[in-house]
């Protein structure tokens, strides 16, 4: 199976994708990496791997219409069987959600729906939490479409809440669980247990 990751910035969770998949516990390859921010981490990460890699945003393609375009022939080339969202800050052209119509995925740092939509990423959901007094939190691993962490949930693992965290320590506590359940959940869609879409032609 071939896997194209969407990162903003750091990369971390590519990180663990592109280990699970060289470990063999994901029985898949990062095919391409794609990001919409030309001095992300990510981009070097996948650089130092030797994964091609792309920078795509709309500032560069001049409109949404045209970027949407050029992600699509990048998908093509390199034969995409599912897309990963790890940390992707923007949303996606209703021509790329279609095309891959319940084969995109993304990742998010709380047990949605609480602590989902617009505005509610990093550490804006850790503080969210934090404030809210929650006794847990956890990750959530749903299906992309057209709304904002508003697709069919997959996969949640939870993570418990101290009495005496800050947003910080949450958000280490909660990364680190991050990168394991990334990898038991992956290759549950590589292995069929949760089941892709079929391609849109």
């Amino acid at each position: 199976m071939n896997i194209a990751v969407f990162a903003s910035h750091g990369g971390s969770d590519l990180q663990a994708i592109i280990d699970g998949c060289k470990t063999g516990k994901i029985n898949a390859k990062v095919a391409v990496v794609i990001s919409n921010n030309g001095n992300s981490m990510a981009l070097q990460r996948a650089e130092n791997e030797k994964i091609p890699c792309y920078h795509l945003s709309a500032k560069q393609s001049g409109s949404e219409e045209k970027l949407a375009e050029e992600i699509l022939d990048v998908l093509s080339k390199y034969n995409i069987d599912m897309i990963f969202l790890a940390g992707y800050m923007r949303l996606l052209h209703i021509s790329i959600l279609q095309k891959y119509h319940n084969r995109i995925f993304n990742i998010h740092p709380a047990l949605l729906p609480k602590f989902g939509g617009k505005g509610m990423y990093g550490m804006n959901v850790h503080n969210a939490v934090i404030q809210a007094h929650e006794g847990e939190t956890g990750i959530t691993i749903h299906r992309v479409n057209a709304e904002y962490d508003s697709g069919e949930i997959v996969a949640q693992t939870k993570v418990p809440v101290r009495a005496d965290d800050t947003a910080e320590t949450l958000a280490a506590r909660v990364l680190e669980r991050e990168h394991e359940f990334l990898i038991e959940v992956i290759s549950d869609i590589a292995n069929g247990r949760i089941v892709l879409g079929k391609d849109q032609k």
